[in-house]
Formats: C-alpha cells, structure tokens, sequence
C-alpha cells in the first residue's frame, strides 16, 4: 500500500510519499505561506505523485486549533489560529476533494502521536502523549489508542500553569498571555531574548522556567489521562537536550509521590522519529483512512 501525506506547520509544510519510515518514496517541503499559494503548492505536489503513481490514500496532520467534527459544516477547517491570515481555511476538505482519495483529518500532535505509537517510542501502548515545543506548544493526546475527542481536540499547550517562584514575564500568547505556549514556545522566547536567544547557555536561568513549565504541563497530562509515556519534540527541544531530564525531574518532584510514574525507564523520552514524527504522522493518519 502507498499513502500521501500533508503536514501542515506554522512555518513550513511537508508533503510526504510514503508506505511507512522505511519505504518514502517522495518528500516535498513547501513554505507556509498565504492559503491561497501554500495550499495551491501541496496541491500541485499530491497531484503530481498521483499521476505517476496512484496512492490509496492521503492523510492532512494541520497546525490548529481545527475543526475535527465530521458533523460540523467547518469540518477540516483551521480555526482561531494566531497564524496570520489561516484563519476559516478550509484545509481539509478542499485537499480531500482535488485528490478524490479516502482522506483523514486531524491535529498535527495527534498524528506524530499516532506515528510514535506506530513505529518509535510508543510502539505497544493504546495510551500516550506526544508533545511539540517548537512555533507553538502542542499536545497529541491519545487514549484507548484514539486522539481524545469532545466538541473539540486537545489544546493542552495553552492551558495555564503554576508559575516558577519569581517568574514575571507575562507570557507572549494573543490569546492567553502566560500559558504554556506564551511562556515556552520559540516565539515567545524569541519575544523575550531577541536575536540573543541563540546565544543563551544551558544554565541560564530563563532553562529553569522553560523545564518547570513543561513539567507543569506534563503533571496535568499525568493528573488527566495517565498515559504510557510522553515524548517531547520541536524545535526548542531539539536545540535545548539539556532540557528534557530537568522536565522528568520537575515532574517527579511536582508530582510529589501521589502519583508514581511507571518504572520502565525515563517516561519523558524524546521522539524515536525525530523530525520525521510530523510527516509519518500524515501517513499513519492515512492508514487509518484507507481502512
């Protein structure tokens, strides 16, 4: 089986080809740019695969908050982004129809989350967290080996949290101010250093907040659905390693012995697909549509 996959982020956009990690056929990356040119682009790269090689099904991973309600007359739509201009686009459906392919919709989290779960580091668990830390904080939160649902997916990366003691910065979200993504995310960072950023080193002190704060958010994960394992990503942890035992250990010491973590080694891991957890997210999003 062959499968076609769109990730959608905040910055970039990666179409995919794929049968799974060990068989990419294809990989396109394409600036997030207008609506109107990014998506007229992915368009153009699926169709052009599809003329030389059919493929049985396609999957959309998409930056949100969006709309994943088959019921909804804005089903497949991005919703109230801070990504200028996405806002009400419909992403889903517009793809899904130029492709006539049986497609999947949902989260860009829920589908590294699905991918992790499939081939790396949530491989034999039905319950497990994948968060990204990157342009924005997202969360991929899936129990009983579904993305949770209500009216809505999970939007755990603006929740607010407790504040590390002595912490003034107001948090840089358009929304929420000092929620996790206010504090922790690139952008907020980069709001707060400027170019320096770059230059700060694993000790000081802003890594102290950075790691309290995703712990925070990690001890609410823990606290509502106790999943397996969580895996951390994104940009920020990527160029930040340092930070991932400094989240474990704040989330152990948070959690303060009222709930044990399980014992199998480190349960804040680091993604096995690494920056591809993205892409073959979209792909396993489209194993489930093909089925």
């Amino acid at each position: 089986m062959l499968y076609a996959g769109v990730e959608l982020g905040g910055t970039k956009c990666v179409a995919i080809l794929a049968g799974g990690p060990d068989d990419v056929r294809a990989r396109e990356i394409i600036p997030t740019t207008s609506p109107e040119e990014t998506l007229a682009r992915i368009e153009n790269t699926l169709l052009g695969w599809k003329d030389q090689q059919a493929f049985d099904a396609l999957g959309i991973a998409s930056f949100g908050p969006v709309d994943v309600d088959r019921s909804s007359p804005t089903f497949g739509h991005v919703l109230s982004t801070p990504k200028a201009g996405w806002a009400q686009t419909n992403v889903g459906q517009l793809l899904a129809d130029a492709l006539g392919v049986p497609t999947a919709f949902d989260t860009d989290v829920n589908g590294a989350a699905l991918a992790e779960m499939k081939w790396g580091s949530g491989r034999g668990f039905s319950d497990f967290a994948y968060v990204t830390v990157g342009t924005g904080v997202g969360v991929g939160l899936i129990v009983d080996g579904k993305p949770t649902r209500g009216f809505g997916h999970c939007e755990l990366g603006h929740v607010r949290v407790a504040r590390l003691p002595g912490e003034e910065w107001p948090g840089s979200c358009p929304f929420h101010g000092d929620c996790v993504e206010g504090l922790a995310a690139g952008p907020s960072l980069r709001a707060r250093f400027g170019d320096d950023l770059d230059n700060l080193a694993p000790h000081h002190p802003v890594w102290d907040s950075v790691a309290w704060t995703l712990a925070q958010l990690c001890h609410i994960i823990v606290c509502a659905s106790a999943p397996r394992r969580i895996a951390i990503g994104g940009g920020v942890m990527e160029q930040q390693p340092h930070l991932l035992a400094r989240i474990q250990s704040n989330l152990v010491e948070s959690l303060n012995g009222f709930i044990h973590l399980p014992p199998d080694g480190d349960y804040v891991r680091t993604p096995e697909l690494g920056k591809d957890a993205g892409p073959l997210g979209a792909i396993a999003l489209a194993m489930k549509a093909q089925r």
